[in-house]
């Protein structure tokens, strides 16, 4: 089947079986090996990516789900204005642990402060992480370091969300 999207600003045209997994296009066809699959059933959150701006576990979603979207990875996002800041944030924060479940944990970062205006409430962080499990430690430094790239874009002066 021929599907057409983005990935990270990059239109992609590719011919696969509709029934490819998004997460599998992006490690093996494009070597994107940032997202990583924990679970490969959608609880752990380890393979988030943004789809037109919300997330989604990228190990549930058939690559023909695709057609026409715009896909960013942890490698996109990371190059941005926004990903920098919270690159930063999640680094001054210690929320980076092993860091296998780190790229998930961001890309969910980057739908929380979306979805907030870049303002969050503790409890809105709380939330929007409920998707994603960490094994190493608890949630309290990622929480942290959401809060801390909302105040750093504030600032800054920067409407970045």
């Amino acid at each position: 089947m021929a599907i057409s999207f983005t990935v990270n600003n990059k239109k992609i045209n590719t011919e696969l079986n509709p029934l490819t997994r998004l997460i599998d296009f992006l490690r093996d066809e494009l070597k994107l090996t940032g997202t990583k699959e924990g679970c490969g059933e959608g609880e752990c959150g380890a393979c988030a990516v943004l789809m037109n701006g919300k997330v989604v576990n990228s190990c549930l979603i058939p690559i023909a789900l695709c057609e026409g979207k715009e896909i960013l990875t942890i490698e996109g996002y990371t190059e941005t204005e926004k990903g920098k800041i919270v690159t930063k944030a999640f680094i001054d924060e210690g929320a980076v642990q092993c860091g296998f479940c780190t790229p998930g944990m961001v890309m969910s970062t980057e739908a929380i402060l979306n979805d907030t205006k870049g303002h969050p409430t503790e409890e809105e962080v709380r939330r929007g992480l409920s998707g994603n499990l960490c094994r190493c430690t608890g949630y309290d430094h990622i929480v942290n370091a959401v809060l801390r790239a909302s105040e750093m874009a504030s600032k800054e002066g920067k409407k970045l969300w």
